[in-house]
């Protein structure tokens, strides 16, 4: 087990949208978990709509793909993806979000969980076949992972308090994130014509958010984040 518990970079001020999105993320689960597989069938997004390639019955309850795009970014298979995904947005969301303004970074957030699913689509659509296009995706995990492509560029040398399974570990941003890129590319190989051999989890969606933060996080800054504080 490995994941970051926090950063050295301060932030000049209060990560509304960061803490915004928590809550929403939080809010939506709570919703959803009442019933949980019925509300992941009907408003998960379903690649398989693209193509009209869907295997019924699930695909059938399903709203219309350009909504469940957005629905979907929201919603979380369990309380485990929930929080490791929180945990992430958490640990790395409140500087990128200094470093671009609250409007900036809530945009770049949404476009970021786009080209994640665009990707994460266009791989499934390729490889998978009728029955894994027909798997519901959800999780907001694209998103932020466009988030920790933007913190790789913006904070390589701050440090994360680490937890490598008992021990605690500082690490540097580029080496945590650059091993957490690398494992989603191998693991995401493996998955290419198999996705359930991926434990149900979208990696061509990390890749591709994580690719967009790279390439957009410029476009998108206006200002340095702060110095790391140790």
């Amino acid at each position: 087990m490995t994941l970051p518990l926090r950063d050295n970079v301060p932030t000049r001020s209060f990560p509304v949208v960061t803490v915004g999105l928590i809550v929403a993320n939080v809010l939506v689960f709570l919703w959803e978990n009442a019933r949980l597989e019925q509300r992941v069938v009907e408003y998960g997004y379903y690649p398989c709509k693209l193509a009209a390639s869907c295997v019924p019955p699930g695909t059938l309850a399903a709203i219309p793909w350009p909504e469940a795009v957005f629905t979907s970014m929201f919603m979380h298979g369990g309380w485990i993806h929930l929080l490791g995904n929180m945990l992430f947005l958490w640990v790395f969301g409140n500087n990128v979000e200094d470093a671009m303004g609250r409007g900036r970074f809530l945009a770049f957030y949404v476009l970021g969980g786009l080209a994640a699913t665009a990707l994460q689509t266009a791989i499934t659509l390729h490889y998978a076949g009728p029955q894994g296009e027909s798997v519901p995706n959800v999780g907001a995990s694209g998103a932020i992972a466009a988030v920790l492509g933007a913190y790789f560029l913006l904070l390589p040398n701050a440090k994360v308090l680490t937890l490598v399974g008992f021990f605690f570990l500082e690490l540097p941003a580029v080496v945590f994130l650059g091993i957490w890129i690398a494992l989603q590319l191998w693991q995401g190989g493996g998955g290419l014509t198999h996705p359930d051999q991926g434990g149900g989890v979208a990696f061509f969606a990390h890749i591709g958010g994580f690719a967009f933060g790279l390439l957009a996080v410029k476009a998108f800054q206006i200002r340095k984040p702060l110095r790391p504080s140790w």
